[in-house]
C-alpha cells in the first residue's frame, strides 16, 4: 500500500547541472528553477550559508572564514559532498520542500568517464533520489533544440556551456562523433581577467569579467565599421598601487582576449567534422550547425564559427535552456527517448 502510495506521488524531476548555472524541470510544471551553481560555506564548520544566487553575490566578497565556490569544474563533479548538499537544496526549492523520492534524469557531459558519471548518480542519490538516468548534454541540446534525433540524417549541435563545450553529431539516436572541450563561458572570463591585468595592471574579479563578456564581449569584430566601437567603464584595483581603479575597455580588446579559448572550441568543431562520414556532412552543410548554450549568446560567435568551418551556423532560440529543455521532454517520455538515455 504504502509502496503504491509513494509512486503516484513521486515526481520526475530533469536537472541541468551546469558549471556556471543549474536549471530543474519539474514533469507538467516545466522550468521551475535557474540558479547559479555556487555554494558559499564555513570554513571553519563546513556548513553551508548560503546557495545559488546568494552564494554568487559573496564571489571574491567573502571574509577569510568564509569560501564561496563553484562545485562543478569543466562540467564535471570537483567537491562531491558540496555538490550533493547544493543538489538538495535545489530540489527542495523546486519541490517546494516535497522531496519524497523523486525520478531525476541529469545531463552529463558526452565524454565523461565512469567515475564522473557514477559521482553523479550517487550525488542525486544522497540528495534523495530513487531513480536517475543520465542523458549526455548533446543529445539532450539536440532534442531541446526540437532536433529529429531519431531520423536517419546528419545534425550537428554545439553546446557551449559554462565549462564545456559539447561538440556532436547525431544520427539515428545516438551520437556518431562527438568531442568534450574543457573549453567555455569560464575559460572566457578567465582569458579577459588576464588581458586587463597584463595590458593594463587591472585587477578584476570572476564576477566583474562575466559582466564585461555579457555587456562588450565580441567573438568577431568588424574592422570596416569602427563607429560600431562598443565601450565599457570597468572597475577593479591597480596591480602596481593596489589602489581602486576605473578605466574604459574597448570590445576589441576583449574580442582579443577571447580569440585563444574560441580556437580551441573551433579547433574541435573541425575534429568532429573530420571524423563525420560524407553523408552525414553533406546533411551537417544543408542543415547547418546548431548553437545552444548561455555561451552561444557570445556576440557574433555563429559568424565566427561560420566564417572559419565555412558551415552556415545559428544559434536556437533561447539557447541557455535548451539542455534542460531536452531533459525534461525525456524525463516525461522515456520510451520515446530510450536509445538517449544512459
Amino acid at each position: 500500500m504504502l509502496y503504491n502510495y509513494t509512486m503516484f506521488f513521486r515526481k520526475k524531476v530533469g536537472i541541468d547541472l551546469g558549471t556556471a548555472n543549474t536549471l530543474v524541470y519539474v514533469a507538467s510544471e516545466g522550468i521551475v528553477l535557474n540558479e547559479p551553481t555556487v555554494v558559499a560555506y564555513s570554513l571553519e564548520s563546513k556548513q553551508i550559508l548560503a546557495v545559488g544566487a546568494d552564494a554568487k553575490e559573496m564571489l571574491g566578497r567573502t571574509p577569510g572564514s568564509i569560501i564561496a565556490s563553484r562545485p562543478m569544474k569543466e562540467g564535471v563533479i570537483a567537491d562531491y559532498h558540496t555538490t550533493s548538499s547544493m543538489i538538495t537544496y535545489f530540489l527542495k526549492k523546486a519541490l517546494h520542500g516535497w522531496v519524497f523520492w523523486p525520478e531525476i534524469m541529469i545531463s552529463i557531459p558526452g565524454g565523461a568517464s565512469q567515475v564522473e558519471k557514477r559521482a553523479v548518480v550517487a550525488a542525486c542519490k544522497q540528495a534523495g533520489a530513487s531513480d536517475v538516468y543520465l542523458i549526455e548534454e548533446p543529445l539532450a541540446a539536440a532534442i531541446g533544440a526540437k532536433i529529429p534525433i531519431s531520423a536517419a540524417s546528419g545534425h550537428m549541435i554545439v553546446n557551449l556551456g559554462g565549462g564545456t563545450s559539447e561538440i556532436a553529431v547525431i544520427s539515428l539516436g545516438q551520437l556518431v562523433a562527438y568531442k568534450t572541450v574543457r573549453v567555455a563561458g569560464t575559460k572566457f572570463d578567465e582569458a579577459i581577467m588576464r588581458e586587463l591585468r597584463k595590458k593594463h595592471n587591472l585587477i578584476v574579479g570572476e564576477r566583474t569579467a562575466e559582466a564585461v563578456k555579457m555587456q562588450i564581449g565580441n567573438a568577431l569584430v568588424d574592422e570596416k565599421s569602427p563607429d560600431k566601437k562598443r565601450i565599457m567603464e570597468v572597475k577593479g584595483r591597480d596591480f602596481q598601487t593596489g589602489l581602486p581603479r576605473i578605466m574604459e575597455i574597448s570590445d576589441k580588446e576583449i574580442t582579443d582576449a577571447l580569440q585563444k579559448p574560441l580556437k580551441q572550441i573551433l579547433e574541435g568543431i573541425k575534429e568532429v567534422l573530420s571524423q563525420t562520414p560524407p553523408e552525414l556532412a553533406a546533411d551537417i552543410v544543408d542543415k547547418g550547425i546548431v548553437l545552444s548554450g548561455g555561451t552561444s549568446l557570445l556576440t557574433n560567435i555563429d559568424r565566427y564559427i561560420t566564417y572559419y568551418t565555412n558551415v552556415p551556423s545559428f544559434v536556437v532560440e533561447e539557447p541557455l535552456y535548451c539542455v534542460i529543455r531536452g531533459v525534461g521532454m525525456a524525463i516525461e517520455n522515456l520510451s520515446s527517448y530510450k536509445e538517449a538515455i544512459r
